[in-house]
């Protein structure tokens, strides 16, 4: 197995845990607790210290060709160095400048993405000005995964984040949360039941379908005036379900189911941040004036 399989794969078992996890959050003993911790949450500084070639060089100034520096926000229980360290090299290859951070967890965890989904918002706000304070640029694109694709468009809705976004791609984004279907089953091939199955995951309770979070991020509107939103989802998506729900409607949307582009792509939820494919229509979102060809493996 390659090594990139076989971070996927540790990776896949990591979302497995936790979304399980929030399945005995939402319907156990402990959603007291959950709200309990949501309501004393701080706002901590976002982390950006963990290493992941490519990413947070604070001395890059974007280059004509691509203004907008890119700002990469990871999965529930994942974070920025295991989510990003395939796109992030990729985008900085391709001239862009690149950065990722931590946030919704303890500084230096390696889990990282479950606190409350509201709070996180307000990380990523405070890391954009300071991207953007660095680079002298006046807005920059959001690439995010799962958790990661949903969360951005709190900040764009009620943050202020619209004036300082061009772009919002979701890869496999939870837009209108999960039902999860099948994930017990999942957890169980990986062997990651365990304890972690009784932690408390504000994010996980915020992302299950008719949330009071999920509904009031979508209600209304979708989308806000003025941002470019790309959404790349896969049929073969076992943890947002179904993998429609990521789809956004509203103006200035492109839905794009990855077997439209190629048809045998297999690629799951935790593998479409590391795919090639996907990765590549990610940077014809970004850079929409030089389309670049899709190759299929």
């Amino acid at each position: 197995m390659s090594s990139r399989r076989v971070a996927v794969a540790a990776a896949l078992g990591v979302c497995a845990v936790g979304f399980v996890a929030a399945m005995a959050v939402a319907q156990g003993s402990q959603a007291g607790e959950v709200e309990r911790t949501r309501a004393a949450a701080p706002v901590g500084s976002p982390d950006d210290t963990g290493f992941l070639p490519g990413a947070n060089d604070f001395g890059c100034k974007p280059p004509a060709a691509h203004p907008n520096p890119v700002v990469l926000v990871h999965g529930t229980f994942e974070n920025m160095s295991n989510n990003w360290f395939v796109a992030a090299p990729r985008l900085a290859s391709e001239g862009f400048c690149v950065f990722a951070f931590n946030y919704g967890g303890q500084r230096g965890d390696l889990i990282q993405g479950t606190g409350p989904v509201a709070t996180s918002a307000q990380q990523l706000s405070l890391f954009v000005d300071k991207v953007l304070d660095a680079t002298g640029a006046s807005k920059v694109d959001i690439v995010g995964h799962s958790q990661g694709g949903m969360m951005p468009r709190q900040y764009l809705r009620f943050l202020g984040g619209a004036a300082k976004v061009n772009t919002l791609v979701g890869l496999a984004p939870s837009n209108h949360g999960t039902d999860l279907s099948g994930l017990a089953q999942l957890a169980i091939n990986f062997d990651v039941v365990g304890d972690t199955v009784q932690t408390a995951c504000a994010a996980c309770t915020d992302q299950i379908v008719g949330s009071d979070f999920i509904t009031r991020l979508n209600a209304d509107s979708e989308t806000v005036p003025g941002v470019n939103y790309t959404v790349i989802a896969t049929r073969n998506d076992q943890i947002v379900t179904p993998f429609t729900s990521g789809f956004l409607e509203g103006s200035g949307v492109d839905n794009i189911t990855l077997q439209d582009v190629c048809a045998n792509d297999t690629t799951e939820h935790v593998g479409i941040s590391f795919n090639d494919a996907v990765l590549t229509l990610t940077l014809n979102a970004l850079d929409p004036g030089n389309p670049r060809e899709v190759e299929c493996s």
